[in-house]
């Protein structure tokens, strides 16, 4: 491999106005020199700025994410240990899982943003030991009337299905919004889920003097420089000046890393791993050292590089793709050397693990940086801050709608039929026929249950998986709203068969100095807390990403939740569709007509209004409860959770597999009670199910011992249409399937 050489040259004079261009404040500019003792190097001054960029130091949300429930159920590493969450599942296994962000490089690239995001999470996953066996995404954008928005949305599912699919790792399951806010702000939002035995389990510290620093995978060039501070500031219209901030990303040599990676573990020859993502050598190296108590020294002669005249400055910060840091025990370099060889990857010592603490880096033997390792990372000496907030103004015009002044619609059928050709409600098939969900044979249901399912090869087990959030309901309650993304992404795992464990959360929002915003935040991590204490889920980790704002506003506070659950036996799992006959479809949960936060108020209006959908989470962990029982004791055949679109769509989408079948049903509405806002309406804590006539009694029963209401909604016929009483709604199910199927499609159409 040639092999260019960095260069020392003069670098600028460190001045407090480099050090404000570089995203650091005077105080923190002052602080710098308190910790060196100096006035910092040219190149320190860029390792402190990424260091403790909003990005990588958690600055002003670390306080806050302290408040969740990070530690106890079937967690085996607290959150924020390791480069991911591990989750006992028993037999000696665990899984390693995390949700990351990429909103701002896919603004400004969407392809490779969204390529990078998904190839990041899963060095994330196998840099712990663990094999990644699923993929996940979480997608927001604009409208799709908007040829921008049109741009980005086939950039990013093309860029996330490509290095996925070349990866050779299934993605199964995934969500996606359209409103307006986010039109030039999308968010990308990746997931990732790997298996891993106990006891190999691989660390992200350095320990032991003498022992050698390794750099593994693609050389180094001057792609994503400065990329973790890009994400730590709004996006304007000098964002696309910055395209060459965004990394670009090869999968197939992130393959051959997987596999270099996890036989270079088995030997016991390395003592700690972990990727190199945002800050790329200055992070991993800075936050190994912190987490090993360990210094560490540098020889950035030695690290590979792919472009001519790199300084030291521009190596450090350097985000190129692909590249791991490894921490080898001393003499057995060779060892693993033999195998990165053998798959084809470039490795070369660049440092030794010493006495000390401090971070030292070196070009050809002379020092540019000399820093304490701790004062650089999250935990250690990187600034903290509680920002002022403030109960946003919109609020009161937003609660002061009144339900009551809303006219009922003379057209009940053509509602539903609006709302199925919403693009954040009709099908995604255009987005996952993109994406290989089969790959390595583990799926079990991906697009056709509520949540995915992956099986444990070797095993009866399964894995359900889910990202859920609806921004809107976070938007008029951050508090309600963002433990309703808890509830239902629970739900959405409990439809299938499983038992929730665990959470990772991407919690993306605007401006956090916007006192407003930083209280839309903290609303919504107390929500989050609440909720996951309540279902016993703790919060594995996860990622925030502020400046979700474009010139024109931010974009919802859209704090998105990835949801573990767990199955004993994936041959007991249960799909959302409805293939049978002579079924009985009943409502777990209450009936309700709560109109607040749905998509059809908001079509109705042309804006959120109101307060978001009301949630009891007592109410809310008795129907899961209820129907996970029912699920285990083979009662039920179908089950689907009521959420965007209300009862009516959910019902259709139960349906759409088995257009030759339909349902009549008889709605008995308590006086007062709307009929649009029992049908669109998206009140919590209700799920449908179908089950077979000899087992309604039991499923009454049994809901009646957990205290869950329960309404008939009419079995399953042959005659193809869902009629309401008598005919206030009434659609051919082939007709809704073609408006549900076709909806992106014809948007898109002339453009594919």
């Amino acid at each position: 491999m040639h092999q260019f050489k960095p260069i020392l040259r003069q670098d600028p004079p460190v001045t407090s106005e480099l050090a404000k261009e570089h995203g650091l404040t005077a105080e923190e500019f002052e602080r710098i020199h308190e910790i060196l003792g100096r006035m910092p190097t040219y190149t320190e001054l860029g390792i402190f700025s990424v260091m403790w960029s909003e990005h990588c130091s958690y600055k002003n949300s670390i306080l806050m994410l302290k408040t969740l429930p990070r530690e106890g159920g079937r967690l085996l590493v607290a959150a924020g240990e390791e480069n991911a969450g591990l989750v006992d599942i028993g037999d000696g296994m665990a899984v390693a899982f995390k949700i990351e962000s990429h909103n701002h490089p896919s603004a400004v690239e969407p392809y490779q943003g969204a390529a990078t995001g998904v190839g990041g999470i899963l060095r994330d996953i196998f840099s712990m030991g663990a094999r990644p066996i699923a993929a996940l995404n979480s997608l927001r954008f604009g409208t799709l009337e908007d040829p921008h928005t049109r741009y980005l949305f086939k950039r990013v599912v093309k860029g996330i299905g490509d290095y996925g699919n070349s990866f050779g790792v299934p993605t199964v399951a995934g969500e996606v919004y359209f409103e307006q806010c986010y039109a030039r702000n999308p968010l990308v939002n990746a997931m990732a889920v790997g298996i891993v035995e106990h006891t190999g389990v691989a660390k992200a510290f350095a320990k032991g003097t003498g022992n050698s620093v390794m750099i593994v995978g693609s050389s180094t060039g001057r792609d994503g420089i400065h990329g973790a501070t890009f994400a730590s500031e709004e996006i304007s219209e000098a964002s696309e000046a910055k395209r060459p901030a965004v990394q670009v990303g090869d999968p197939f040599t992130e393959k051959l890393l997987l596999e270099a990676t996890l036989e270079a573990i088995k030997t016991g020859c390395v003592v700690g791993v972990q990727d190199m993502g945002a800050a790329g050598i200055t992070c991993s190296t800075s936050e190994m050292s912190a987490k090993g108590e360990s210094g560490m020294i540098v020889d950035l002669a030695h690290v590979p590089l792919r472009e001519s005249g790199m300084t030291a400055y521009e190596i450090m910060l350097s985000e190129s793709q692909e590249r791991m840091l490894f921490i080898v025990k001393k003499g057995h370099e060779s060892d693993v050397n033999k195998i990165f060889d053998k798959w084809d990857l470039h490795a070369e010592v660049i440092g030794t693990v010493e006495h000390g603490r401090d971070l030292i880096v070196k070009v050809d033997g002379e020092v540019v940086a000399n820093i304490p390792a701790e004062t650089l990372v999250l935990g250690g000496g990187a600034p903290v801050y509680r920002r002022d907030a403030k109960e946003p103004e919109y609020l009161k015009e937003t609660r002061s709608f009144d339900t009551a002044s809303l006219k009922m619609p003379h057209d009940l059928t053509g509602e539903l039929r609006r709302l199925l050709r919403h693009p954040s409600i009709a099908s995604k098939r255009w987005v996952f026929e993109q994406y290989d969900s089969m790959v390595r044979t583990n799926s079990v249901v991906t697009s056709d249950g509520d949540a995915a399912i992956v099986r444990i090869k070797g095993s009866r087990k399964g894995l359900a998986v889910k990202t859920d959030c609806n921004g809107r309901y976070v938007y008029l309650n951050p508090r309600v709203g963002a433990q309703i993304a808890v509830a239902e992404s629970a739900r959405n795992v409990v439809c299938v068969g499983a038992t929730p464990v665990a959470i990772t959360n991407c919690l993306n929002f605007g401006n956090p100095y916007d006192p407003e915003v930083y209280w839309q935040f903290r609303e919504a991590v107390i929500g989050i807390g609440e909720a996951c204490r309540h279902f016993e889920t703790p919060v594995t980790g996860g990622n925030v990403s502020f400046y979700n704002e474009s010139p024109e506003s931010a974009v919802y506070p859209t704090p998105v939740i990835g949801m573990l659950g767990i199955l004993e036996d994936v041959e007991k799992a249960v799909s959302g569709r409805i293939t049978n006959e002579g079924l009985e479809v009943l409502l777990l949960g209450p009936l309700s007509d709560d109109l607040g936060g749905s998509q059809y108020l908001t079509d109705r209006l042309g804006r959120p209004v109101g307060d978001c959908p009301l949630l009891d989470l007592n109410i809310e962990r008795t129907v899961q409860q209820t129907v996970l029982e029912a699920i285990r004791a083979g009662f039920v055949a179908a089950a689907h959770d009521i959420a965007d679109g209300g009862l009516a769509v959910a019902l259709t989408e139960m349906l759409l597999s088995a257009p030759g079948l339909g349902i009549s049903i008889t709605l008995d509405l308590s006086p007062g009670m709307r009929m649009d806002g029992v049908l669109f309406g998206e009140a919590q804590s209700r799920i449908l199910i179908a089950v077979a006539r000899e087992h309604v009694e039991a499923i009454k029963a049994l809901a009646k011992s957990k205290g869950t209401a329960v309404t008939k909604m009419g079995t399953v016929d042959a005659t193809g249409e869902i009629c309401v009483n008598g005919g206030v709604l009434r659609i051919r199910v082939e007709e809704a399937r073609g408006i549900y199927e076709q909806a992106i499609p014809e948007m898109l159409k002339g453009e594919l």
